[in-house]
């Protein structure tokens, strides 16, 4: 059973699950809030209406779902996954023309990118965004370069952008040498990012976008490297917020941006779990702070958190970071393990939520009518250097 601690901010709720936007932790990332709770499961008449569609429309749509999607969604989905293992079915997938992507946009993005020109990428709901991917914006960006570049240092400086961003930076980075990286193979991408620039041990540096904390986690916890190391660029901020001496200093510049549900998880949380939960093994997502990375006992990307699980003993007891979604799905998966969810607060990604059936429906049915409704469509030149910036990340070792 999935369940949630008992805070002094929370009245207890009659289900397992705490309702979504009751109470606060003011330990939590800043800024980071609830939407509310989720709408309920809809009509079932929508059920029918998407199986229909789906079977009308057979192999010409391929359903993609990522893992924060609600179990309605999942339901009709193809291939579940995390982003990049998404994009990399749809690319797998040349026969389909419809490549309808149950995720947010800039995932829409990634698999238009490796897609060919002959398949259509629809995304339900055009408003599925992702708060971490907006808080990084391309003039941004392109004006934090003429800030390294008036520092003096740009030329030993190589980009690495998480997949969590838009096309145009990753564009960005293919333009400037650098690499896409996931939060799985992030340390490889870093090592190949500082070889570059001058080596680990040397005096290269790596821009890092837009998550700071799977940059500073990385850094820290994989390259040995400590938190003086590291550098937040603040683009709200004359010049970053930086001095020329601190950034001829950084190894890592690390851009001011987080994950709006993983930045919800505090120390805190970790310590009544282990009260509450004896033995309790805690696992949390590498966007999480770096106090609370170096407070869990596992840490890891989804597909690492699915497979641990998978792993785990019967009768074993967990606490998991992550988003809200994907910890029911695994809990409802394994009956025989104690699964809790780390938060106190119970918050689902909102954005990621937006996708629910009546959208997926309307795309569907939209498709069998004939019309293709919410097409996304990157720039040609963007989706050539976000191309030479994927293929740079596609041949990093491992995988």
């Amino acid at each position: 059973m999935t369940t949630t601690l008992d805070t002094t901010f929370t009245e207890p709720a009659p289900s397992a699950l705490l309702l979504l936007g009751q109470g606060r932790d003011m330990a939590s990332e800043r800024g980071v809030e609830c939407a509310g709770e989720l709408p309920a499961p809809s009509d079932p008449d929508l059920v029918e209406r998407a199986r229909a569609a789906r079977q009308a429309l057979g192999d010409r749509a391929f359903v993609l779902g990522h893992h924060y999607q609600r179990d309605e969604v999942i339901d009709f989905a193809d291939v579940t996954g995390d982003s990049f293992k998404l994009a990399r079915e749809a690319a797998a997938r040349p026969e389909a023309e419809y490549i309808v992507f149950c995720g947010v946009h800039f995932m829409a993005e990634s698999a238009d990118i490796l897609t060919s020109d002959e398949q259509q990428v629809i995304l339900p709901d055009m408003a599925a965004g992702c708060s971490m991917a907006d808080m990084a914006e391309i003039n941004q960006v392109e004006e934090a370069w003429d800030v390294l570049t008036d520092a003096g240092v740009a030329d030993r400086t190589v980009p690495v952008t998480y997949m969590n961003s838009t096309a145009a930076i990753k564009a960005f980075t293919g333009r400037h040498g650098g690499t896409v990286c996931t939060s799985s193979n992030a340390e490889v991408a870093l090592r190949w990012a500082f070889e570059k620039s001058g080596g680990v041990d040397g005096t290269g540096k790596v821009l890092f976008m837009p998550d700071q904390h799977l940059g500073r986690n990385t850094a820290v916890e994989k390259l040995g490297m400590s938190l003086d190391d590291c550098v937040v660029f603040d683009p709200r901020k004359p010049d970053g917020g930086l001095t020329r001496e601190q950034l001829d200093a950084a190894r890592m510049i690390l851009w001011r941006g987080h994950c709006s549900v993983h930045g919800r998880f505090s120390v805190r949380n970790v310590e009544q779990v282990r009260e509450a939960v004896p033995g309790v093994t805690v696992m949390v997502h590498p966007e999480c702070t770096n106090e609370v990375v170096g407070a869990a006992d596992l840490v890891g990307s989804t597909e690492f958190i699915i497979k641990a699980l998978d792993a785990a003993e019967p009768g074993s007891s967990w606490a998991i970071g992550t988003e809200l979604n994907l910890v029911r799905r695994l809990a409802n998966a394994h009956p025989d393990k104690s699964i809790h969810y780390l938060d106190s607060t119970v918050c689902f990604c909102s954005t990621m939520n937006r996708i629910d059936l009546p959208h997926l429906v309307w795309a569907l049915e939209s498709l069998v009518a004939g019309r293709v409704v919410n097409q996304i469509v990157v720039d040609a030149d963007d989706a050539h250097w976000a191309r030479v910036a994927l293929d740079q990340m596609l041949a990093l070792p491992g995988l």
